[in-house]
């Protein structure tokens, strides 16, 4: 992609939006889900990037527990400035962090940070919400409604989006639609799993190795590679421990392959990059603990190929309705010739050994410029709405930040 396509396609994205005036941009992280850890580590990257941009920086927490958490200044300029441990933010998310709610904004298009016990003290008035959620509540349209029903803008896919592409079920039917190869699985929830004697009837038609998902979580958690002499029943039992649908996928030897999307009604595609792991697949530990980059980019295939991955990824953020990014993932059979995609990540990691930001670096697009133009996408994208799309005024609409057990 060139400079010259970047502004042209910049162009058609920003219809009426000053991406100059300074924004103020909450960026909330975090979250019930077990990737809380992960979204923490995403949103210290983010944070830093929207505050070298220019950008007015709120941090707002998700608790385990679902509630809202404003991250004190001083600890968010610390982390910003680098001169804190990158965990530091989510330490001190309820240790010292004031407990607020996300209210419908005064003026059009804002939402307002209160606090949880004095409604009428207002912390921030927020432009733009920024959601680095990963995983169930906060990527898989559960966050996006509640950033609707206050009417702000906010950064990347909308709720039926983010639901796809969080739901590999659902997300393989809306690729199959489109003529996008997805690899070959079964899928059953827990109910029938309990009602069948043996285990292995649910996975007729597949070939080992077997890979055991929960339908509805990222980052690797709760998936199980079996083997040809390796316990089924373990794995589903695991994968069950994350979601009541379990999806059971035929394995395919061969490359790792990720690549990145960007943009609305005319995404692009990044670099491609590969994962080379040892040990047999990229589980949660080498993902984001493990002492050695694991990621190669650019991956070093041949042009036609990668131009093909580049137009599938971009097709598979169409067919779900993708809006601002995603990362895209496949597996590659070389000696068969066989691309499949593999998972679509519709808030993919900012982490350091994130490939996202890595992907598009290749084709010299950089992490600012990638924060910059989502906040832009966002904006744009509500500047759009229709009058009678945009929510009601109701102070009580849309509030948020009770904790789960209200």
């Amino acid at each position: 992609m060139s400079e010259r396509e970047r502004e042209d396609r910049s162009g058609v994205e920003e219809p009426g939006v000053d991406h100059r005036t300074p924004a103020r941009i909450g960026v909330l992280f975090g979250g019930p889900s077990a990737e809380h850890e992960v979204s923490c580590a995403s949103a210290l990257g983010v944070a830093r990037a929207l505050a070298g941009g220019g950008y007015r920086v709120v941090a707002i927490g998700v608790t385990r527990d679902g509630g809202l958490r404003l991250v004190p200044e001083p600890v968010l300029a610390d982390q910003i400035a680098g001169t804190g441990a990158e965990r530091a933010i989510d330490d001190r998310l309820t240790v010292t962090g004031t407990a607020v709610e996300l209210r419908a904004g005064r003026r059009p298009g804002t939402a307002l940070v209160t606090a949880a016990e004095l409604p009428g003290t207002v912390h921030a008035e927020l432009d733009v919400v920024f959601p680095v959620l990963h995983g169930p509540y906060g990527e898989d349209g559960v966050l996006q409604g509640v950033l609707e029903s206050l009417g702000v803008p906010y950064v990347g896919c909308g709720i039926l989006a983010s639901a796809v592409g969080m739901d590999k079920v659902a997300m393989k039917r809306a690729l199959r639609a489109e003529g996008v190869p997805v690899t070959p699985d079964v899928w059953f929830d827990a109910q029938t799993y309990r009602a069948t004697e043996d285990p292995e009837k649910l996975v007729v038609g597949l070939r080992r190795p077997l890979f055991v998902k929960p339908a509805r979580m990222g980052s690797s958690i709760g998936i199980s590679r079996v083997g040809e002499e390796d316990d089924l029943a373990a794995a589903i039992e695991e994968a069950l421990r994350h979601d009541t649908i379990v999806v059971v996928e035929q394995g395919v030897t061969g490359r790792e392959l990720e690549c990145g999307v960007l943009g609305g009604s005319r995404p692009e595609a990044s670099a491609v990059g590969e994962v080379r792991v040892t040990g047999g697949w990229f589980d949660y530990q080498q993902k984001y603990f493990g002492d050695s980059d694991p990621m190669v980019v650019p991956a070093g295939l041949p042009e036609d190929m990668t131009e093909r991955i580049q137009d599938l990824s971009v097709r598979a953020f169409t067919a779900i309705g993708g809006w601002g990014l995603a990362r895209v993932d496949f597996l590659y059979d070389e000696s068969a010739g066989e691309l499949y995609v593999n998972e679509l990540n519709t808030m993919p990691g900012f982490t350091a050994h994130s490939m996202y930001p890595k992907v598009w670096a290749a084709v010299g697009v950089g992490y600012q410029e990638i924060v910059d133009r989502l906040v832009v996408l966002a904006q744009a994208r509500h500047a759009d709405r229709p009058p009678g799309a945009q929510p009601g005024r109701d102070e009580q609409a849309g509030r948020t930040g009770e904790k789960a057990d209200r």
